[in-house]
């Protein structure tokens, strides 16, 4: 039996709601996850997980549902090919490639918003997986960024935060003027 047998059934999960920035939680530092909170944890991800495929998503961190810990998901298969999740929790990147590399991000708190990012091509992330052990991965290219970008959200930083100011200003305008209009 698999840790991820819920996703069998994950279309019929209602999804976590996802908050949108400014939502203050967004901003702030996550605590570490400990043993007492594995329970509650594995409470919390189907919805999420149900959540970050329907959105479509490829990652998304416990901030983003309003959960200060220290955790994330990310799979980064492709639509038509069979999952790969990924539950990160209490994750440090251990060493970069130092080599740079530009991708468009954008993010399910940042609903239609994108920019080019410049992240670490390469990183060798350490984690705990939900049975409790230390993993240590080695991730490129897209995995490498999903991975970066969420680790930013328990650091309370999104990605328009390694932009200028001139454009991460412009994107949470055209944001908040788009979050108005659904409203209305």
């Amino acid at each position: 039996m698999s840790e991820f047998d819920f996703l069998s059934g994950i279309d019929a999960v209602p999804p976590t709601p996802i908050l949108i920035a400014p939502a203050p939680v967004l901003r702030q530092v996550t605590r570490d996850v400990r043993a007492e909170d594995m329970a509650f944890l594995r409470e919390q991800l189907p919805g999420m997980f149900s959540a970050m495929y329907k959105a479509p998503g490829i990652g998304l961190a416990a901030p983003q549902v309003g959960l200060d810990m220290r955790f994330a998901l990310v799979d980064v298969a492709e639509e038509d090919a069979p999952r790969e999740p990924m539950v990160l929790i209490n994750p440090e990147i251990v060493t970069d490639s130092g080599q740079m590399a530009v991708r468009e991000e954008g993010c399910l708190s940042l609903p239609n918003q994108y920019a080019e990012v410049i992240r670490p091509e390469s990183i060798r992330v350490r984690y705990r997986d939900l049975a409790g052990e230390i993993i240590e991965r080695d991730a490129d290219g897209l995995l490498a960024t999903c991975i970066q970008h969420e680790m930013d959200h328990l650091e309370g930083i999104l990605f328009v935060d390694h932009l200028s100011t001139l454009k991460r200003n412009m994107i949470m305008r055209r944001l908040a003027k788009e979050q108005k209009l659904r409203r209305r």
